[in-house]
């Protein structure tokens, strides 16, 4: 069994016992996941410090078996001593109020110095100074973990992000998308019950691969839908018909007409009384509405009357034309403004709640220059705000109204991201939604991890996601003092990509590269010998002391690797003695 250690506040690590005690603050989904992940490694000990008070959103923490739960009014100094804190290896604190779960970090580390800190917090002005005043504290946001998931399934992709691994770049592909020799190992193959099978034993199976980035574009691919084509050609159309539409309902827009018809019919009878052919017919039209007609007093009454009619027009037609093209962009931008989309949208992105997560989205999609629709039922939210600032519309609604929906063009939408706190009110928009659109790409975030499950299996919802689930394996790592470079989402499963260090004496030092393999579990990407780089190294390579081990693994097996790379625990010195 590994020694499991913690920080002292001057650098130092003590071993602590293998049973290692956790403690986590919060009766919330994130410190539900968090207890989970911490219980699937079987090296630690947890208590759970919950609050008496009734929430709106109650994850039922103190029903988890194999923990002590602590029940109290309060998370105080009293209510940490009481939970074992003096002696715990770390503490997370999972609430959503920044400013009390920092407080809270600042009581634990008066009772236990060592302590390893890990604090859940949206405020990025605030995580940095937590991160210069509490030595050994990790300051991590849920939403910001979880936001490049829901982006990247919005926009079709596999993985959420590049990560910079030992001076590469690498990212998760479908295998069709890159080069065979850019491959380093399979991710997930399809299962025989139409699940993800992770970490194949057979990686020629594998439809889904982490990949070397090679400088090829590989990435977000524009989703395609029976029948885009005839909404392509279909959109100038549109555009022409709104234009007019919206010209028609305007006084500049009337004038505009108004005029045009004149000169229209004015021309026509100028050319009919001189008998002038089609071009020269029109040379003179033109030449006469822009202020170059010629008086003629030999003209007929019939001609004169024409062109002096068409040399006025032409007069009104610059300043009529003007204030038509003003007024036109002066609508639009205020439409905009006022979330009132009138223009046809096309291939953008509809973003259903302006919370932590969305305002994320929302930032996320703005930066890799993805259309998008922003829909809030709370007007005052700071994410209607950031959105405008983002220039990107707001609808101020409930985006489980079918109408609502419409306003947002979700007909014409590459995806729905729906990300408000209220369960049911996302399931319902994601139906709403397909009622619209039958083959919408749905991405639906629930709180609930089965419920998510279940709703992705009999709703056809692409992605059905919980902020906790993607989020939770990095706070349990992080508690357990291991590098987790990147969560990557498979299906209902995570697959981490985590370091760690050989040990002396450990049951991996001397032992070959394949021993630190376990299949379906654990799979070896990288090898770091000081300053030697091994990729997919040979399985026979011998490990040693100092070696790093890069590995994509389940969280079950990074906590088997860890144990494998880990020393034993020195002997009691008091065992035996009286």
């Amino acid at each position: 069994m590994r020694a499991v250690t913690a920080r002292l506040g001057d650098g130092l690590r003590r071993p602590l016992d293998p049973r290692a005690h956790h403690v986590v603050c919060g009766d919330t989904a994130l410190a539900h996941r968090i207890i989970h992940e911490l219980l699937s490694s079987g090296q630690v000990r947890v208590t759970a410090i919950v609050t008496r008070a009734p929430r709106d959103f109650s994850a039922a923490v103190d029903r988890i078996k194999g923990i002590k739960v602590l029940r109290t009014d309060r998370i105080d100094a009293d209510a940490l001593r009481l939970a074992g804190l003096d002696h715990a290896a770390a503490l997370a604190l999972t609430e959503s109020d920044d400013a009390a779960n920092l407080h809270t970090a600042l009581c634990a580390r008066e009772i236990n110095p060592g302590v390893r800190l890990v604090i859940r917090m949206f405020n990025s002005q605030l995580a940095n100074g937590a991160r210069q005043l509490l030595p050994d504290c990790a300051v991590l946001s849920d939403a910001t973990m979880a936001a490049p998931a829901f982006v990247a399934a919005a926009l079709g992709a596999v993985a959420p992000e590049h990560v910079r691994l030992m001076g590469r770049t690498v990212l998760v592909a479908k295998r069709a998308e890159v080069r065979a020799e850019d491959v380093i190992c399979g991710l997930a193959a399809p299962g025989p019950d139409g699940r993800a099978e992770v970490l194949p034993t057979d990686e020629g199976l594998a439809d889904l691969v982490l990949a070397e980035a090679n400088g090829q574009p590989v990435g977000p691919r524009r989703l395609t839908r029976r029948h885009r084509w005839v909404r392509r050609w279909r959109q100038p159309l549109a555009l022409g018909w709104w234009a007019i539409q919206a010209l028609a309902r305007r006084g500049a827009g009337v004038a505009l007409v108004v005029v045009l018809l004149a000169i229209v019919i004015a021309g026509f009878e100028l050319v009919h009384n001189e008998h002038l052919g089609w071009w020269n017919g029109l040379y003179v039209v033109l030449l006469t509405a822009a202020g170059g007609a010629d008086a003629d007093p030999s003209s007929g009454a019939e001609s004169q009357t024409a062109e002096l009619a068409l040399t006025l027009a032409g007069l009104a037609l610059v300043p009529v034309l003007t204030a038509a093209i003003v007024e036109a962009v002066v609508n639009v931008k205020l439409a905009r403004h006022n979330s009132q989309l009138r223009l046809p949208w096309q291939d953008h992105v509809v973003v259903i709640g302006l919370g932590n997560v969305g305002i994320r989205v929302i930032r996320q999609l703005h930066d890799l220059g993805v259309p998008t629709i922003a829909i809030e039922k709370n007007k005052q939210a700071s994410g209607v705000e950031i959105a405008r600032q983002l220039e990107i519309p707001v609808i101020v609604g409930d985006g489980a109204q079918e109408a609502v929906l419409r306003q947002a063009w979700v007909g014409q939408a590459r995806a729905l991201v729906v990300l408000s706190t209220d369960d049911t009110a996302n399931l319902q928009a994601a139906l709403a939604g397909r009622a619209i659109l039958d083959d919408l790409r749905v991405v639906l975030r629930l709180f609930d991890h089965e419920f998510a499950a279940r709703v992705q299996r009999a709703f056809r919802i692409d992605i059905s996601r919980s902020v906790a689930w993607v989020a939770a394996p990095t706070f349990a790592a992080q508690m357990l003092e291991r590098e987790v470079r990147a969560t990557i989402p498979v299906d209902r499963h995570v697959l981490l990509l985590a370091d760690v260090v050989v040990d002396a004496a450990s049951p991996l030092d001397g032992a070959p590269v394949s021993a630190a393999g376990l299949p379906g579990r654990v799979r070896v990407i990288v090898v770091r010998c000081g300053t030697e780089t091994y990729w997919n190294p040979d399985p026979a390579m011998l490990l040693r002391a100092g070696d790093k081990v890069v590995a994509v693994a389940r969280r079950a097996g990074l906590s088997w690797l860890s144990i494998q790379a880990a020393a034993a625990p020195p002997p009691d010195p008091l065992d035996g003695t009286s």
